[in-house]
């Protein structure tokens, strides 16, 4: 029937997902639109049963995954191409960091490069650390930078190498349900792999709407600074309105006319307000701090990876690294799928240590000047930061600039940027939920891309509707659970895939048992087969 439907409505996707996915949605929205408060009451509860059951779940998940990317990448497996051997890669190397920066971490690091070093700096979590003193400023640094350092990555990296993987080594479709292909077989044609789409498809398309609810807030916020402008519900479903359009108007252009070009301005735009401030700010304090923030980071990275407040009360892992981790779950379909299409013909080590080191750089930059400029003002010029931070973090980034030369200006550019990024954002998104839910073979069609990214504008203004930041943070706890846990089979499934590809043996053969000594986690034989043995089964 489903089918049926979907070729009288002339679409070229699987209808089991697109119709599913949509239903969901639809349901979302229209009982959260008019139940709104006790919309925000049952995600309450739920963010918080997930949070006390499975928040160490959250932690020890990606900590491990970050282990395996690394064993991954110095492991023997680490010659295998994403692709053909003889082809390189597709984007030049500035040109594939413009565009996996863009969409994959650019709204959240200008909504939280000044917000969140300033927000532990006046409420350390420790007891024992005194706020807005210089132990807790060495502390708000280290916590910003574990949040938004390799393990934020990896979470991103994990899939996009999966999925890269399966589709341009092993030709399947670039769907997450083809993951696990070594271990489901051709079943993931079927209701398992459907149900495994589905879960991607819902996860991408709230985990961005949430990520355009948080930069809804800060534009709102910059408006008001620059024009006055209300912050206001009303103002709110405007900015997602205007934001909704041009993302529809990028994602109808496709990905080299729109999100290309958008990315690499972007960028540009990016870099000089870093530099701008690292210049005007206190220069030499920022260059020397930038270095210790590095050994501070590598000091405390395998006590934070592990932290999971056992013998604490607190409820602040909630609020922040459990939702830091489960909202950057929830895009990792987007994400991964999206880095997968712009990083062909890269080998698994290439792919791992750019995809971790470079934005990493980059993380450690950006947050060292912004964060220590802004610590710098409160610690030696007694500007209240953090106070406003307190009060509402959209408003961090526009007071920082206030202390710096030209700041209508500066905050002008800084609110383009954030403009530009959730766009992209979005219209990425667009492009992956239409990847997910159409046939393999079949074009991409741009009235169900536009159709995708209208829905996505939809979701996160209900989402903003229904509570704001806390609604937000409490709707991406309990949703990125279920992808948290397929990230874990997923990093099952590559092996055992990686180790039948190093053995000669196809995933034909692996799916269907004829693979001799690969088992569930992909232990070794002594000797790899040769060609000649491959070829004699052929």
């Amino acid at each position: 029937m489903l089918d049926a439907l979907a070729k009288r409505m002339g679409l070229s996707a699987i209808p089991q997902i697109f119709f599913i996915s949509v239903a969901v949605v639809v349901l979302f929205v229209g009982f959260a639109v008019p139940f709104h408060d006790e919309f925000a009451q049952f995600f309450d509860r739920l963010g918080q049963f997930t949070f006390t059951r499975f928040g160490w779940f959250y932690v020890v998940s990606v900590s491990g995954l970050l282990l395996f990317l690394l064993w991954l990448s110095a492991s023997r497996y680490g010659h295998i191409r994403l692709g053909p051997e003889d082809e390189g890669p597709e984007y030049n190397t500035v040109t594939w960091f413009c565009m996996l920066f863009a969409a994959g971490i650019g709204t959240i690091l200008m909504f939280w490069g000044v917000a969140e070093p300033m927000y532990h700096f006046a409420q350390p979590p420790f007891a024992d650390i005194d706020p807005e003193s210089v132990a807790s400023a060495k502390l708000a640094m280290q916590i910003s930078m574990f949040h938004y350092g390799l393990h934020t990555w990896t979470i991103f990296t994990l899939p996009a190498l999966a999925i890269g993987y399966f589709a341009y080594r092993q030709g399947l479709p670039m769907r997450i349900s083809s993951v696990f292909y070594s271990v489901l077989g051709d079943r993931i044609y079927g209701p398992i792999g459907w149900a495994i789409d589905i879960i991607a498809v819902l996860g991408t398309l709230f985990g961005v709407a949430v990520s355009v609810g948080l930069g809804t807030l800060q534009i709102n916020s910059g408006l008001n600074y620059l024009v006055g402008m209300p912050d206001t519900t009303l103002a709110k479903m405007a900015i997602v309105a205007v934001i909704t359009a041009v993302a529809t108007v990028s994602v109808a252009l496709g990905l080299d006319r729109g999100i290309k070009r958008l990315s690499e301005f972007n960028i540009i735009i990016a870099i000089a307000i870093l530099l701008f401030i690292w210049v005007c700010g206190p220069t030499l304090f920022v260059t020397e701090g930038m270095v210790q923030n590095v050994g501070m980071y590598l000091d405390k990275i395998l006590w934070f990876s592990f932290w999971t407040e056992a013998y604490s009360e607190s409820d602040w892992q909630r609020s922040w690294t459990v939702f830091y981790f489960a909202w950057t779950i929830s895009w990792a379909p987007y994400v991964g799928i999206f880095i997968a299409r712009i990083s062909k013909g890269r080998t698994i080590r290439q792919f791992i240590l750019g995809a971790l080191g470079a934005p990493l750089m980059f993380t450690l930059v950006w947050f060292s000047v912004f964060g220590l400029s802004a610590i710098d003002l409160e610690l030696n010029h007694d500007v209240a930061i953090a106070a406003e931070v307190q009060k509402d973090v959209s408003v961090a980034l526009f007071s920082f600039l206030e202390n710096f030369p030209l700041p209508k200006l500066i905050s002008t550019l800084a609110l383009i940027v954030i403009v530009v990024f959730i766009t992209t954002s979005a219209d990425s998104a667009a492009l992956v939920i239409d990847l997910l839910s159409r046939k393999d073979k079949q074009p991409s069609k741009t009235i169900q891309r536009i159709f995708w990214t209208l829905l996505l504008g939809a979701t996160a203004a209900t989402l903003l509707l229904g509570g704001g930041l806390k609604a937000l943070q409490n709707v991406i706890t309990a949703l990125g659970f279920p992808f948290c846990v397929l990230l874990v089979f997923m990093a099952v499934s590559l092996v055992r895939a990686l180790h039948a590809d190093y053995l000669g043996y196809s995933m034909k053969e692996l799916s269907q048992g004829k693979a001799p000594g690969i088992h569930p986690m992909g232990s070794l034989p002594r000797e790899k087969k040769s060609h000649s043995e491959k070829s004699s089964r052929e």
